[in-house]
């Protein structure tokens, strides 16, 4: 089966890997981890997560809303171990680590299934967002700005990163049983070691940790402008136009690569003096055995939250473009298994020191086109990207990084929701306002705490649409003495005489559940005092959890303690099972007050007279 439609799969995979080197190349870049982070994902997530993963012609590696969150992570890892990467790579590879680890437990959970219940107010504002914060961590690159070029900005850190050298020399020495102020000397002696190269080099990391992300870039954006470089500019335009406009001349061969070739090849044929990307390494990457070393469970506790959010967004991005592969292919993925093939895709690109990733939507379709049908075109895809770094590892280190930033321009303006934004005028100002509180707050100030708080905000506006809903179908209706219906509308009526009680119906619509209690209490409340029976409609409430059981019992005991008598008509299974539980029935309501349906109740009134 993995040999079906060879010559299809491996030229389906080898186009896929083509429009892939670019963009691997790229992510790398903006996460701040180089270009080879971005190569390394691309080749083991793709590999692995086609080898076990549910959706056979899925595309995966490193994607934009995965390189942002990932980006977040990276710079919230190196802050708080003072901006050296050295220190904090093995915590964050750890992190990336058990967001795949996380992803297995999810696919092997069953939770694929439910991805799709994610609102999509918070899903637009997300994506919308990973565009706007792809574009302003770009004008730098375009503007021809680098920080470690900057030597005047780089200076101004320096009194900054004597104090923070001076801090690392007193923990050495209190590690070391040193008392300070008893031996002041050892401090200033190894104070006085320090070399101006040390110094400069502690600047330069303070300096670009200060320019990284949203408000860095907009922070130095007037050295930028100050500093613009034409040529830079030029490069990264050129690569822009060339990406939008190679579309028109023919779509069998990708823009991207196209771009990346003639813009890269022109720069170096004509010596033009840009700025190179990092180089990138050749040979198979090691595996990354700090990871385990030097980072504990106690040290990772605190990016728990944090991987869960990399793992879930990862799901919802492959489960996305695995839609989009049934539908083209006329198939149906394995959503579980699916989960469970990125996990482990993203688990070994950990181990090797690449960025995670997810299913790539137009790798995926650029596959399918091509003619991929099978996993070994994701496979091949990933060989390819290999044979890229054990043979042209060089050759891509000589990429000018201006081009880089022109293809993240323009991935960041597709990525955007423009459905979503179109529709704000018509969407329901809740979901408008869940849209845009993500979509702040992820671009300036946390992107996994803006997933957080928008899903909450959903869920809450969710809840309340639902309890009102359930209050307006909900009614308390009087029921004539002289008069007993059928219907559950209390319409074409049948005369039964001589009733000798006051008789209330109380018609419950929808579940019974927390975000409705407090309706319903105030609901019950306006049960007038001198009822003596109440019907309890319950054949609509189809769910009641813990939170509508006990504000069901308070309503109970009260009407008890008034000594007004409840039949339930139309009790369902769950509802039954909860109210079981705690002795509702028979505790408070006998069994015997409990009926299938609205005439027995009808019955056994006729019966009390």
């Amino acid at each position: 089966m993995l040999f079906q439609n060879l010559r299809g799969n491996v030229l389906g995979g080898i186009t896929a890997g083509i429009v892939a080197l670019p963009l691997a190349l790229a992510f790398g870049v903006q996460s701040g981890l180089g270009p080879s982070a971005g190569l390394y994902g691309a080749i083991f997530i793709g590999f692995f997560a086609s080898l076990f993963g549910g959706t056979p012609t899925q595309i995966s590696g490193p994607t934009a809303p995965m390189t942002a969150v990932s980006m977040v992570i990276i710079a919230g890892i190196m802050a708080s171990h003072e901006g050296n990467i050295e220190r904090a790579l093995p915590f964050i590879l750890a992190v990336f680590l058990l967001a795949g680890l996380l992803q297995i437990i999810l696919g092997l959970s069953g939770v694929g299934k439910y991805i799709r219940y994610i609102p999509n107010p918070v899903v637009s504002g997300f994506m919308t967002a990973i565009g706007v914060i792809i574009l302003l961590t770009q004008i730098l690159p375009v503007l021809g700005y680098y920080t470690a070029n900057d030597q005047a900005y780089i200076s101004s850190f320096k009194p900054h990163a004597e104090e923070v050298l001076l801090d690392k020399i007193l923990k050495d020495e209190a590690g070391e049983g040193i008392l300070v102020l008893e031996n002041f000397k050892e401090t200033v002696k190894r104070a006085q070691a320090l070399t101006k190269a040390e110094i400069h080099d502690e600047a330069l990391t303070l300096a670009k940790k200060e320019s990284s992300g949203v408000l860095g870039a907009l922070t130095v954006l007037p050295r930028a402008l100050e500093g613009f470089n034409p040529l830079e500019a030029i490069l990264a335009l050129l690569t822009i136009g060339i990406i939008y406009g190679f579309r028109y001349v023919t779509k069998k061969i990708p823009s991207t690569l196209v771009a990346l070739v003639v813009v890269s090849c022109g720069a170096y044929f004509l010596g033009l003096d840009y700025y190179p990307i990092q180089s990138i390494p050749t040979g198979i990457p090691a595996i990354q055995w700090s990871i385990f070393s030097e980072v504990g469970f106690s040290d990772l506790s605190p990016y728990f939250f944090t991987a869960l959010t990399l793992a879930f967004l990862g799901a919802i991005d492959s489960l996305l473009t695995s839609v989009v592969a049934d539908n083209m292919t006329r198939t149906k993925h394995d959503p579980n298994k699916e989960l469970i093939g990125q996990g482990i895709g993203n688990s070994v690109a950990a181990l090797f020191g690449g960025l995670p990733g997810a299913g790539a939507t137009i790798r995926t379709v650029v596959n399918i086109n091509a003619g991929g049908t099978q996993k070994l075109s994701g496979m091949a895809a990933s060989l390819l990207l290999l044979s890229v770094l054990l043979l042209a590892g060089p050759v891509a280190s000589l990429i000018p990084a201006a081009v880089l930033a022109g293809i993240l321009v323009t991935v960041g303006i597709g990525v955007m929701d423009y459905r979503g934004l179109r529709a704000i005028p018509k969407m329901p100002k809740n979901e408008v306002v869940v849209m845009l509180v993500v979509l702040v707050l992820s671009v300036f100030w946390n992107l996994v705490y803006a997933v957080g708080i928008g899903f909450v905000l959903a869920t809450l506006i969710f809840m309340k649409k639902i309890g009102d809903l359930n209050t307006s179908m909900s009614q308390v209706l009087p029921l004539d003495p002289s008069q007993i219906s059928e219907s559950s509308d209390l319409t074409n009526q049948e005369r039964v005489p001589n009733l000798k009680h006051n008789i209330f119906v109380k018609e419950l619509k929808g579940p019974l559940f927390f975000g409705f209690t407090s309706a319903f209490q105030l609901l019950a409340k306006k049960i007038p005092s001198n009822a003596e029976i109440i019907i309890v409609k319950m054949q609509e409430v189809p769910y009641m959890d813990q939170s509508g059981l006990y504000a069901f019992e308070e309503v109970l005991h009260e009407l008890a303690r008034r000594e007004v008598r409840v039949f339930i008509v139309g009790l369902q299974k769950q509802p039954s099972l909860m109210m079981h539980t705690i002795d509702l029935i028979p505790g408070v309501i006998p069994q015997a007050d409990v009926f299938v349906n609205y005439q027995e109740a009808l019955e056994a009134i006729k019966r009390l007279d």
